[in-house]
């Protein structure tokens, strides 16, 4: 997989440094020079430039990268520009949009960002979620389905994950538990729960709010 992340701010920096780490060929682009020479080493490809147009653009191959973060989200027009350029004439497989408001967030969506970050709103809702659940962990896949870690309710200790028939009494599933690596491995149906297990499971917020509760 290809990525190129245009902007090296903060938030393009840190997607672009830990991509590479995770193995994928990164492009960064970043107007500022210094910026530019402290992250070449972290990326498959660093340049400095300003890009301007279609043909700067091409210049350096980001039509044929698979997806472009497009990152320097305070310059709310060259952003929009960018944004445009990239899916109307590049036609860039999947592009990911920083924005710095709503209104931002509503201008490339419309003109072709397949998704659009708001990088501290996201963090404020994630931190207020954490601080206001009763999960040791949570994650919000979408609307209608979230994972949470929580520690096994005292009722479910020394019953198996079939026996509680999890999905018909509280509708969610049990997908993983947490090992003494502090790892999470696939639990089998006939695993028996142990006091102070901590499992992970699949449902709506609501739903697993419940199963929460129980603990």
């Amino acid at each position: 997989m290809k990525v190129c992340v245009i902007g090296l701010g903060r938030f393009g920096y840190s997607v672009a440094t830990t991509l590479h780490e995770k193995g994928v060929e990164v492009l960064a682009i970043d107007s500022n020079d210094s910026i530019v020479s402290s992250i070449r080493d972290s990326v498959t490809q660093a340049i400095c430039m300003r890009v301007l147009d279609e043909s700067s653009l091409r210049s350096i191959g980001v039509d044929e990268m698979d997806i472009v973060v497009v990152a320097m989200g305070e310059n709310f027009a060259q952003s929009i520009l960018i944004t445009a350029l990239l899916k109307k004439r590049l036609k860039v497989p999947r592009i990911i949009t920083r924005s710095i408001n709503e209104i931002h967030q509503e201008i490339v969506t419309l003109i072709g960002a397949d998704e659009t970050i708001i990088p501290e709103q996201d963090i404020g809702i994630r931190l207020a979620e954490r601080l206001g659940s009763p999960f040791s962990q949570f994650f919000r896949i979408s609307k209608q389905f979230s994972l949470s870690q929580i520690t096994a309710p005292l009722s479910f200790v020394g019953s198996t994950i079939e026996a509680l028939d999890l999905f018909k009494n509280f509708h969610v599933n049990c997908v993983a538990l947490k090992d003494a690596d502090e790892d999470f491995a696939p639990v089998a149906p006939n695993y028996v729960i142990r006091e102070n297990d901590l499992l992970l499971f699949s449902g709506t917020e609501k739903d697993l709010n419940k199963i929460a509760r129980l603990s």
